[in-house]
């Protein structure tokens, strides 16, 4: 059954009539649609480059840009398809004051050929999949297996649309676009990726399981940072009494994506069910980051001897740990105590599934998810 509905996106672009923006997001998470109900406006000129004969014509030319300009703000779909155009675009909005929007789904080819990223004239958005409070209806255990790309979370049959998502998008295009050789290689390293996926960065372990050197793994997950198909999440170092922990963790853009590669299917309860519900919120938290705070920076805190905390907002101005459970223990604050002893923290707490708020002597909040949602998106979690 159809469970969700999307009653807003949160994504804002407000675009003076001088300037010029990126759109960034994976494919599929709702670009095109959110520019046609809430940016694209009567008088505006709109270049869709998936179409292929408009496609055909503006690479055969891509002067055309140049002499059909006639001072209507521009929208051009998917640029990195065409990066000849960014010169175009650079020039009229040097010369003559042109104001673009530019979406893309990928600045792999655009580096790769060395495109004109316009040298800072143009200003940054990203899009990313729903967050809940974008639905109505929002049913987490099934968020955890459909995912949030939103044709798949609001689809009859998820696990479909996620398998060609997988094989037509993941498997054909990406790879073709970052030209790789070895398709059932990049294949099976997408399987590792959604097993792992919240996981320390481990090159060699995934080299091995793949069966490819950890240098072609290197470029592996390259492809899925330029993609925007991936997560790096940076660790905490800057503790003075601790030995701190240097790698690198790494997260699939989709939490449904994810489970789907690995073939798991959480239930609330289920042993997968933490691994699943730590990534979903940490989707949340970047969500915030896109739309709200675009500098606020997302780390966790790990020691060498194991103590970690999963996310960290800001110069410590929050931690929160993750734990899919209904009974949250004195066992599961230990690592937030630790951090607390060595850093002095705004807020501390524990995302849950307990079902009401509650604060422990360390002045650590145990918070239902529902609850913990209220407070970020009040932007209460990142104020000093």
């Amino acid at each position: 059954a159809q469970v969700m509905q999307i009653v807003r996106r949160l994504l804002q672009i407000d675009l003076p009539p001088d300037r010029s923006a990126f759109l960034w997001g994976p494919r599929k998470v709702g670009k095109t649609h959110w520019l046609h109900h809430h940016f694209i406006e009567p008088g505006d000129r709109v270049i869709d480059l998936l179409e292929t004969d408009t496609f055909a014509e503006y690479a055969a030319r891509p002067a055309l840009l140049r002499e059909r300009w006639d001072g209507r703000r521009t929208v051009i779909d998917e640029i990195q398809k065409l990066p000849a155009l960014l010169d175009e675009v650079h020039g009229l909005i040097a010369h003559r004051q042109a104001s673009f929007l530019l979406t893309g789904s990928s600045a792999r080819k655009l580096r790769r050929e060395h495109a004109n990223l316009l040298g800072g004239r143009a200003w940054r958005y990203e899009m990313g999949p729903l967050s809940a409070a974008e639905l109505e209806g929002f049913d987490l255990e099934r968020a955890m297996w459909t995912g949030l790309i939103p044709p798949h979370a609001l689809s009859p049959d998820p696990d479909r649309d996620l398998r060609a998502y997988v094989a037509d998008y993941l498997k054909e295009e990406i790879a073709a676009e970052a030209q790789v050789r070895n398709i059932p290689a990049f294949a099976d390293f997408l399987r590792v990726v959604g097993i792992t996926s919240s996981e320390l960065i481990n090159y060699v372990n995934v080299a091995r399981e793949v069966g490819v050197s950890a240098k072609v793994v290197r470029g592996y997950f390259e492809i899925l940072d330029d993609t925007l198909l991936g997560q790096r999440v940076a660790p905490w170092t800057r503790s003075p009494n601790r030995r701190m922990i240097q790698t690198e963790k790494f997260y699939l853009f989709d939490v449904g994506l994810a489970n789907h590669l690995a073939r798991r299917k959480p239930r609330i309860g289920g042993s997968d069910f933490g691994k699943g519900f730590e990534h979903w919120i940490l989707m949340e938290l970047l969500n915030y980051r896109r739309y709200r705070e675009p500098d606020m920076d997302v780390r966790f805190w790990r020691t060498s001897t194991g103590m970690e905390v999963d996310f960290v907002l800001g110069d410590m101005v929050a931690a929160i740990e993750v734990k899919g459970t209904a009974r949250v223990s004195d066992a599961h604050l230990r690592g937030l105590r630790a951090l607390a002893d060595a850093h002095a923290l705004k807020h501390k707490m524990v995302v849950s599934l307990e079902p009401e708020p509650r604060s422990v002597a360390s002045g650590i909040d145990i918070l239902p998810w529902q609850v913990f949602l209220e407070r970020l998106w009040a932007g209460e979690l990142t104020r000093d």
